[in-house]
């Protein structure tokens, strides 16, 4: 057994000790064959050092190091090639206004990374290393994949998936042309400002008008992204019975992405208060039928969920209820915490899925 640093570690080694926070709180157990994605979990509670099994036989400060499966390897080629997306994908907004916007490209890259979907859990999703300037990137590819999975449990027709997954990607490109300080401005904008960030979806269309490749849906939800069923939305002020059923996918997907990724003005929230939120905006601001749809299928995949709870209590989730999907049961050692009973616990922060 070997104390070693989280600089040192690598996919691969195993945890001869249980890893627990500063309060206490387990992070992962002895045994885990360490993944790309728990060293990220590592790295993120500020754990400094790991007791790791040496090889039988060999002097100290030789560690064990099993084989990575193929679920690592499938892991790594999943962040590859989402980083591959995420460079293209700033190039392409970049270039659109003098160089249109090259849509089989992006296709192409989209294409090899839904290869990898059953590696994208939308709950605890975290791009690693994610750069300030590089939000709406990431913005872009996360609100793609999430879209183009939310088209096919709403039952859209095949040929629709990926028309979906390009208006998730392209949805927010009209802020290229808007002034990058009014975009990242921390303080309240005035209503000037306002105004000026509200013509994106304007210039998304018109960025977006003779595009080849693409459809009148992709182009529509450039538009109408931020319109409301209710109508209270913008640039028209549309209601449901008008508004492009691609972009009731993607203003949904939108909503919680940008809610969920760190910015830097603002931490990333709770997955889980997303949700309850998204749920009320359901009523009357939101298509209700898309974010039930979304807000059923998200939660079902989080069993065996790590998570921290608002009181800090690390736990696992170990059931959801269907009528609650957002308060689900957790084991905190040992004991089950139901929180659709207990409403002054809420789920703070998914650490990792198991």
């Amino acid at each position: 057994m070997d104390n070693i640093s989280i600089l040192q570690l690598k996919p691969g080694y195993k945890l001869a000790k249980d890893v627990h926070t500063e309060l206490g709180g387990l992070v992962l157990a002895k045994g885990t064959v360490l993944l790309p994605r728990d060293l990220e979990v590592l790295r993120a509670f500020l754990i400094q050092h790991v007791e790791i099994e040496s090889e039988a036989g060999e002097g100290k400060g030789t560690v064990k190091k099993e084989t990575v499966t193929n679920s690592a390897a499938a892991a790594s080629s999943f962040e590859q090639d989402y980083d591959k997306m995420i460079a293209l994908t700033k190039a392409a907004f970049q270039s659109s206004v003098a160089a249109g916007v090259p849509i089989l490209e992006l296709r192409t890259q989209l294409e090899t990374l839904f290869k990898h979907l059953n590696k994208y859990n939308i709950l605890t999703f975290q791009p690693y290393g994610m750069k300030e300037d590089d939000y709406r990137y990431h913005n872009a590819v996360t609100v793609s994949l999430t879209s183009y999975l939310l088209a096919q449990w709403s039952g859209l027709p095949q040929k629709d998936w990926m028309q979906v997954a390009l208006a998730g990607l392209l949805h927010d490109i009209g802020n290229v042309k808007v002034d990058p300080l009014l975009l990242h401005k921390p303080a309240p904008l005035t209503q000037e400002e306002q105004e000026e960030i509200r013509q994106h979806t304007t210039y998304g269309y018109q960025l977006l008008k003779n595009a080849k490749a693409i459809n009148e849906g992709v182009r529509l939800t450039a538009l109408q992204h931020h319109e409301k069923v209710d109508g209270s939305g913008y640039p028209l002020g549309l209601d449901g019975t008008q508004i492009h059923t691609y972009a009731k996918v993607v203003s949904v997907a939108d909503i919680f992405h940008a809610m969920t990724l760190e910015k830097a003005y603002r931490r990333a929230q709770s997955p889980y208060i997303v949700l309850e939120q998204l749920h009320t905006e359901a009523f009357g601001k939101l298509d209700p039928t898309t974010v039930q749809i979304f807000i059923n299928k998200v939660t079902q995949l989080s069993n065996g969920t790590k998570v921290r709870l608002s009181n800090e209590e690390i736990g696992e989730i170990v059931f959801v209820d269907r009528d609650h999907p957002t308060r689900p049961w957790i084991n905190v050692k040992g004991q089950i915490v139901n929180l659709t009973q207990q409403r002054n616990l809420h789920i703070k922060e998914i650490i990792t899925s198991s």
